[in-house]
Order: structure tokens, then C-alpha cells, then sequence
């Protein structure tokens, strides 16, 4: 089977399974998103969303959470791990939207990728789900799919997102980002599944018989 007809199967099965898609970090815009998935790295979105109601109580803008002390803000996502460089990073980015953009998110790749503790999946995040801008945001979750699902021989996050985003329409890029991560939790777990029983897996492998070995980013 092709790449492409595989990448064909997969988007009939998940358009099935999730027709609509929602945005799983809770937010009321986009400098409340931004944070939200800074404080995802290495969290589930569970925790981050048990934790943001009370850090947007204290401060909910720039301005506001500029004001307030690293040690009040780790002291409330400490939870969500990686507490100190996380604290830092949101009122370090808080202090420089305040002052450097006028307490508004900049809606570009290259000045949301100059702020603190903000990469190019949490870019990519904020801008197509904030901005609506087409973007795959690849993380490790969704760099094994590609690689169980065989749309990538990629070692790394970089190569998977080039190699999705020429197999798959930009049209497609942010419902469908969103689509693989809520299958890869349901259904193909990087414990569970091992790429043999998921609906996805069997159909473009229907002859798999051993467990998939990833290429560890």
C-alpha cells in the first residue's frame, strides 16, 4: 500500500470518528491559549486544565501577570511540572508582550518563537488554533503515529512535520492535528496499541504481526 493511499484511509477514519474537533486546553483568547499550551509541555491537558482557572483568577492578561512574582505564579502550576522554567517563561513573555507588543500576541512563526519557553509546536499551536493560520503542530505523540501509521520514516519532530504536511492538504492541518491526537489517545496508546489493534494500525498493516519499534525522536 501507498503512503498516499494510507494517508487516505486514515483521514476517512478519523474525519468518521471526529467530526468535530475542539480545542481540548481551556482559554477565553489567544494570550490565555498561549500560556495554556506552554504549561502542556510534558502535562496532560486534564492537569493543565485543572490548574489554568485558578492562574487566570489571579492574572488573566500581559499586564496583569507581569506584575505578578515567578514564585506566585510556580506556586500555582507547580502540578503541571516543570514549575520554575515554566513560571519564568510566563511573566518573562508577559513582561515582553507589555512592552514590545502592546500586550498582543504577535501572530507569526518568527516573533512567537522569540519568546520565552514558546517552541515551534507551541507556536504552531497558538497559530492555528488561535489565529487560524494552517500549522501541524508535531509533538512526540504524534511524530510515533506518523510513524506506526506509515506516513513518515522521520527520526525527528522537524522531518515528521514536512513529510505530514506533504502528504496531507493545508486546508487539513489544524482539524487534523487535533483529530490524531484524540485518536492516538482513544484508541493507538503508545502502550497499547504497539501499532497491532487499532482500527487505523490494522487497516494500513492489515499483515503486521510483530509490535512497531519507533525511531525515538
Amino acid at each position: 500500500m501507498k503512503k498516499s493511499e494510507r494517508a487516505k484511509i486514515i483521514l476517512k477514519i478519523l474525519d468518521q470518528t471526529y467530526p468535530k474537533t475542539p480545542i481540548p486546553l481551556d482559554h477565553k483568547d489567544i494570550y490565555t491559549l498561549l500560556v495554556a499550551v506552554l504549561l502542556s509541555a510534558q502535562c496532560t491537558d486534564e492537569r493543565v486544565n485543572q490548574v489554568t482557572p485558578k492562574l487566570f483568577k489571579l492574572a488573566s492578561s500581559p499586564k496583569k501577570m507581569s506584575t505578578v512574582s515567578q514564585d506566585k505564579i510556580y506556586k500555582i502550576i507547580k502540578p503541571c511540572g516543570l514549575g520554575p522554567k515554566k513560571s519564568k517563561a510566563i511573566r518573562d513573555l508577559s513582561l515582553i508582550l507589555v512592552n514590545k507588543y502592546n500586550s498582543i500576541v504577535p501572530d507569526n512563526f518568527e516573533d512567537l518563537e522569540k519568546l520565552p519557553g514558546v517552541g515551534h509546536k507551541t507556536a504552531s499551536v497558538v497559530m492555528s488554533q488561535g489565529f487560524g493560520v494552517p500549522a501541524f503542530a508535531v509533538d512526540t505523540h504524534i511524530h510515533r503515529l506518523a510513524q506506526r501509521w506509515g506516513l513518515t520514516k522521520g527520526k525527528n519532530v522537524k522531518t515528521t512535520e514536512a513529510d505530514l504536511k506533504k502528504l496531507f492538504d493545508k486546508s487539513l492541518w489544524n482539524k487534523l492535528h487535533l483529530q490524531i491526537i484524540f485518536w492516538g489517545r482513544e484508541f493507538c496508546q503508545a502502550k497499547a496499541c504497539y501499532g497491532l489493534d487499532c482500527e487505523i494500525c490494522k487497516s494500513c498493516y492489515p499483515k503486521r504481526i510483530k509490535p512497531f519499534v519507533h525511531k525515538k525522536p
